[in-house]
């Protein structure tokens, strides 16, 4: 093609040409050809920016790389949101070449970002790209979870599974970290629980939990407190323990009020005797009841046949394995026949003397009065009875060793109502700076259980009586001041249940022990023709 041919061709496409003979002429991209060379010219060059990762969390680094798809040395401008907003380098932006890094996004670092590039060499910027919006969103949360139906009281030597959730982080790919009392303890487990067993108090403490995706870290969890205390022994209470020909009886077993999901174990006490559960020192064996393991933590027994008098014993029991409870202390259950005391109340000064008789009824033979302590079961007196006649006991001086629980119980496993004896011996204790003086004073209570609508004088007496027979004296129920009395004794005229309590007095010459008193039920009639 001839210069005017192409010259021509460039017009036809609205080219504009030069009238030298050398020139060239450019539009667009369209190639003029001169009678010389060829020359191709192109449109600027457009950035393309990458972020990663995109979303991301407060916390993670947030890297953005600019670039220009065409070789030659370019320098590079960020912007954000506005034309005019240009950023620049911070504590936490850093710009390196072509990559501008973002360290400890913010949720204020979410936005729309673009890029431009300038030739180093040349006075020629590129194209800006697309833009990219950056999201920065709050961290994952780390919950915490103690895996024993959220019970975070646990005793020594049970299994306890510690678990650490993300929520909305997916459950793959993730590590966990792990701290007690915010020091690490179990960096990068790759496994979402862990597992103790069994615990001891060392454990106590508290514990967090963070997840780490490569370089996605969650907020750290809130803190659990694990509290790991000492084997429990639960409470064993029964109503009524006095029991009246068709009473039905209620056994209710407490362990520590802050803790759940017990399954409770009920005995009652028995004659030694091998392949059964024992107390620890084998002076009983424990016959579990009929339909003994309750999911309730109270049991009622409806007595069929001879009265079910004796000793009964709970224990509880929780998880998979079963971690169980120490039993219980016994706790008793009377009928009728009586173990009578003389003189008749509960509590009794040293060296003084004490009998106690068993008041039997029927034809029962092989009576022998019985002993329990806080620490071991004793029997008193077994060989001394040659008949029923002559079924009592007497200590010529008392010491305290001889508090405790006395009953009378027959060879065939019968058993009278038990009596409650504290011995008081000479004390003085200081608290803070005072002196309190004790066994110079006792209570004197009813040994048996009052009758409702019944009158009971409770009297305060002292180890010296005769130098000063009457003081002004302080009686308390349950640790609560109820009457100041001045002639040293206190009267309930008419005896209702929630008179039922802990007693004692206190007087310039000490203060006396406690001793429950037991209200009973009204006295019915049967009238017969």
């Amino acid at each position: 093609m001839s210069a005017t041919g192409v010259a021509e061709k460039a017009e036809s496409t609205h080219l504009k040409v030069c009238p030298h003979t050398f020139a060239y002429i450019v539009y667009m991209s369209k190639i003029i050809v001169s009678r010389c060379f060829v020359l191709i010219f192109t449109a600027l060059p457009k950035t393309t920016l990458t972020v990663k990762p995109n979303p991301a969390f407060t916390g993670e680094t947030v890297t953005l790389m600019c670039s220009v798809t065409y070789a030659s040395r370019w320098n590079y401008q960020w912007y954000k949101d506005r034309n005019y907003n240009v950023v620049s380098q911070s504590v936490r932006h850093t710009i390196t070449g072509n990559t501008l890094t973002i360290s400890r996004a913010a949720e204020s670092d979410q936005g729309l970002y673009w890029c431009e590039g300038n030739r180093v060499s040349r006075p020629t910027s590129s194209q800006p790209g697309d833009p990219v919006t950056l999201t920065v969103e709050g961290q994952l949360l780390c919950v915490f979870v103690i895996k024993m139906d959220t019970i975070y009281i646990i005793f020594i030597r049970e299994t306890v599974t510690m678990r650490c959730d993300i929520q909305g982080g997916g459950d793959s790919n993730w590590n966990y970290i792990w701290y007690n009392n915010s020091q690490l303890f179990i960096p990068f487990n790759t496994k979402p629980e862990y597992r103790i067993s069994p615990v001891y108090r060392s454990n106590s403490g508290s514990y967090t939990c963070e997840g780490v995706k490569g370089n996605k870290f969650s907020k750290t969890s809130d803190a659990v407190q694990l509290t790991v205390s000492d084997q429990p022994q639960p409470v064993l209470s029964i109503s009524p323990q006095w029991l009246n020909p068709g009473d039905s009886v209620t056994l209710s077993c407490e362990v520590d009020k802050t803790s759940i999901a017990w399954r409770f174990s009920w005995y009652r006490t028995v004659p030694y005797r091998a392949g059964l559960p024992s107390l620890s020192d084998k002076s009983y064996s424990l016959q579990p009841l009929s339909d003994n393991v309750t999911s309730e933590d109270s049991y009622t027994q409806i007595p069929a046949g001879p009265t079910p008098t004796g000793g009964y014993v709970c224990r509880a029991g929780r998880g998979d394995p079963v971690y169980d409870t120490l039993y219980s202390e016994p706790q008793f259950l009377w009928s009728g026949v009586s173990l009578t005391v003389n003189p008749n109340t509960t509590q009794h000064f040293t060296s003084k003397s004490l009998s106690l008789i068993c008041e039997l009824k029927g034809n029962s033979t092989g009576w022998r009065l019985k002993r329990h302590t806080e620490t071991a079961w004793r029997s008193e007196c077994p060989s001394t009875w040659r008949s029923i006649t002559e079924s009592t006991c007497t200590i010529t001086s008392l010491t305290t060793w001889y508090s405790g629980v006395f009953w009378c119980e027959s060879g065939s496993g019968e058993n009278s109502n038990a009596v409650n004896i504290t011995v008081n011996g000479m004390s003085i204790v200081q608290h803070s700076l005072i002196f309190h003086k004790y066994g110079d004073v006792i209570l004197e209570s009813p040994v048996h259980p009052v009758t409702e609508g019944d009158s009971v004088t409770l009297t305060c007496t002292f180890r010296h009586q005769g130098t000063n027979p009457k003081l002004n004296t302080d009686f308390y129920k349950d640790g609560t001041l109820i009457k100041n009395e001045t002639t040293g004794e206190m009267t309930i005229p008419t005896v209702s249940k929630s008179d039922e309590g802990f007693y004692k007095c206190k007087s310039g010459e000490g203060e006396s022990p406690e001793s429950w008193v037991t209200v009973r039920g009204e006295k019915t009639f049967m009238i017969t023709s």
